[in-house]
């Protein structure tokens, strides 16, 4: 696995790229920003565990330069905030044209009116959280919470918990990975199956939440289904003259 990477794991430049990935994945879903993130923490594992076999009295070389694991949780939670905001400006200011776009994708819709009944409600916003593992989850979410007009103050909280869990999640793989079955393609291999698990759980849990009926209900002035309609009143009877 390190050996494939070459010196970029071993570069100041990983940072950057894996900041690059996360903050445009939000547009293009296929990057492999996690498999970046874990493949440097894994880089991390190898680093630590050299240097503690060279003070057990091994012959081994030491890489000097691994990257930081605090720095990589930094940069993938601060890119994945930066990405999120970018979209949800967009999706906000996008005009009549983007709405009716986004009107067309039921997946888009439905996470809309998700999105608003759990944000109105306060507390609801794990689903901010949950969003960031699916695939294109995080697009949705964000694209979704700009084109409903959702405030900064409502999105902008769970923006970022979701992505400090995802960089820490992520790092945390690559890095224990490398720990205990070696900074290999083994490890990196389990690794990045742990991630995409959490990624199909995540979609599984985002496509049973259940929009809760009394928010699902778009305010149309129009009875809902199976709803009695009253007979609309007529005109008043005319009064029987007394005689």
């Amino acid at each position: 696995m390190l050996e494939s990477l070459g010196s970029l794991t071993s570069s100041p430049w990983i940072y950057a790229v894996v900041a690059l990935s996360v903050l445009l994945d939000v547009f293009l879903p296929v990057l492999p920003s996690g498999v970046l993130v874990i493949a440097a923490a894994t880089a991390a594992a190898a680093g630590s565990t050299a240097a503690a076999t060279k003070v057990a009295g091994a012959a081994e070389q030491v890489p000097q330069n691994v990257p930081s694991l605090l720095i990589l949780i930094l940069c993938a939670a601060t890119a994945s905030v930066v990405g999120d905001l970018v979209a949800y400006r967009l999706a906000r200011r996008g005009g009549d044209r983007f709405d009716r776009a986004l009107a067309r994708s039921r997946r888009l819709t439905r996470a809309q009116e998700r999105l608003g009944a759990t944000l109105s409600r306060g507390g609801g916003g794990a689903l901010v959280v949950i969003a960031r593992f699916a695939p294109a989850g995080r697009s949705v979410v964000s694209l979704s919470a700009g084109a409903a007009h959702r405030t900064v103050r409502e999105f902008l909280p769970w923006s970022a918990l979701a992505g400090v869990v995802w960089a820490g999640y992520s790092v945390g793989l690559g890095y224990f990975g490398g720990q205990w079955l070696g900074a290999g393609w083994v490890g990196a291999g389990v690794s990045v199956l742990a991630l995409f698990a959490a990624g199909a759980l995540a979609a599984y849990v985002m496509k049973r939440r259940p929009v809760p009926a009394a928010d699902a209900e778009p305010v149309t002035g129009r009875p809902a289904a199976g709803a009695t309609v009253p007979a609309p009143a007529g005109p008043p009877a005319p009064a029987c003259a007394e005689i």
